[in-house]
């Protein structure tokens, strides 16, 4: 068995893991990163592509939890995690927000300057900004028929760099906080499968893994590490430590922004190269409205769940459809569950009633903003819906959105190693320190406490920048 040494292990690419390793990799310290995927050239598959989606996602696309609805999500798999496949979408967390997890959680220097301050760091070391030009025509949609309606809307933030010619590039982990934390000598070794951490006399001293190479064979290894910081994800952070033997409070208080879709069809063909930036954010902070990712295959599966007799007629003119959703910050919550055999947690989440309410007060709105953009026909996210042609067809959404029908999903997944002074309520500190267990840390999305309500890759890589000076300070 092939054994390795490292003082830091980090098992996770993504935004708190690609963070924590450069952080910590540019103040001299000795770091692994670790990453179950395999590293791919940021720019090696086309995004929203069938190609990328085999690629670049755990299982080769969506998941489910199960629940009453059940909500399909994803998660990115390889260096740089779900930085990769996002929209990259970028909005401070609020600090109305912050001030209520203050409270509730006990949170350590969590107040507005000292997150200000990180934030400031954060967009100094990546590229945030607006696109310099016109918006495409699908986010123009958005903006057209909020005004309309005397709506408000905003013009979002991504993680962009922009040329001279107003092309984008998107700044995921891949092509900023990994190759930072690279050139500072940490080293980074994919298609690492880490299988359970291991423990002595009450602290972590490294971990059990698998490595998958390039010929297909595999092999075991054991990674022996002074510090281990676990930066997989609200889904898989939580699942490896539960299979090491860390269960209080991991796993349970899993977060969604449950989301349902429309496909809008216009008279004339838009844009479906990326997601666009403008949001409708007059039901902010618990409805938002947005665009989502509308290549071909997404329209024909937006078309499907609401008229698959129309979807060959619809789908000769697919250009001219574009696919928006409806977020929503849930009251409901999930559970992540290891279970022994099974290499995937079981996934579960529990919508309440107030949020099935409000995803379809989100779609119906949704509706009168695409109408009043100049969409013809409408497409909602349910099985059989009413396809909707003007305002007085969405009110029968309100009745068919049922338990039953309603075909829901989200990409944003938060909370289920909150983070925190109160023990009862926390599975780590203040700072992502596992509870009882001083030199194992936990830096990703599992520490929010809830949900946003919007993009949390803003607020992971404040939170992780903070973490890992935390850490420094104290070692």
């Amino acid at each position: 068995m092939t054994v390795v040494d490292t003082e830091i292990l980090v098992v996770g690419s993504g935004a708190g893991g690609a963070v924590t390793a450069a952080r910590l990799a540019e103040a001299g310290r000795s770091v692994l990163v670790v990453e179950e995927g395999p590293w791919y050239r940021p720019d090696e598959h086309e995004p929203f592509s069938l190609e990328e989606f085999v690629a670049r996602y755990r299982h080769q696309g969506p998941s489910a939890a199960l629940g009453n609805p059940s909500i399909v999500f994803a998660e990115g798999r390889g260096v740089g995690g779900s930085t990769e496949i996002n929209s990259g979408l970028y909005h401070r967390l609020p600090e109305y927000l912050a001030a209520d997890w203050r409270q509730e959680y006990g949170i350590a220097d969590f107040d507005e300057a000292t997150l200000t301050r990180y934030a400031d760091i954060v967009e100094r070391e990546i590229t945030v900004s607006k696109l310099p030009g016109e918006p495409p025509r699908s986010s123009a949609a958005l903006a057209r028929g909020s005004h309309a309606l005397g709506w408000r809307n905003v013009e979002f933030a991504r993680v962009f760099e922009y040329d001279s010619q107003g092309r984008g590039t998107k700044q995921t982990m891949s092509r900023t906080m990994i190759p930072r934390a690279v050139a500072a000598g940490a080293r980074v070794q994919p298609d690492t499968n880490v299988l359970r951490l291991e423990r002595r006399d009450g602290r972590v001293v490294g971990a059990r893994a698998r490595v998958t190479h390039p010929d297909g064979t595999s092999e075991a290894v054991t990674i022996r590490a002074e510090h281990v910081f676990v930066c997989g994800g609200a889904i898989q952070s939580p699942a490896l430590l539960q299979r090491s033997g860390f269960r209080r409070n991991v796993g349970n208080g899993l977060k969604f922004h449950p989301t349902v879709k429309i496909a809008a069809r216009f008279t004339e063909e838009y844009d479906h190269d990326e997601v666009t930036m403008h949001r409708v954010t007059e039901f902010s902070p618990f409805i938002t409205i947005g665009h989502s990712a509308s290549r071909r295959g997404q329209v024909a599966l937006a078309i499907a769940d609401a008229a698959p007799h129309a979807l060959d007629a619809v789908m000769k003119e697919w250009q001219n459809v574009v696919v928006y959703y409806a977020a929503i910050r849930s009251s409901g919550s999930g559970r992540v569950v290891a279970i022994p055999g099974l290499r995937a947690p079981l996934v579960t989440y529990s919508l309440t009633d107030a949020d099935m309410s409000r995803l379809a007060r989100g779609m119906v709105h949704l509706g009168a903003v695409l109408l009043a953009a100049g969409a013809v026909e409408l497409y909602p996210s349910i099985t059989a819906g009413t396809v909707a042609r003007s305002r007085g067809d969405l009110d029968t959404w309100w009745a068919e959105l049922t338990r039953v029908r309603s075909n829901l999903m989200t990409v944003h997944l938060t909370s289920t190693i909150r983070m925190g002074e109160r023990r009862d309520r926390t599975g780590a500190d203040s700072f992502g320190r596992v509870w009882g267990v001083p030199n194992l840390r936990v830096n990703d999305a599992s520490l929010l406490p809830d949900a946003p309500g919007v993009n949390p890759q803003a607020a992971i890589m404040a939170i992780a920048t903070r973490n890992a000076d935390h850490f420094l300070s104290e070692l």
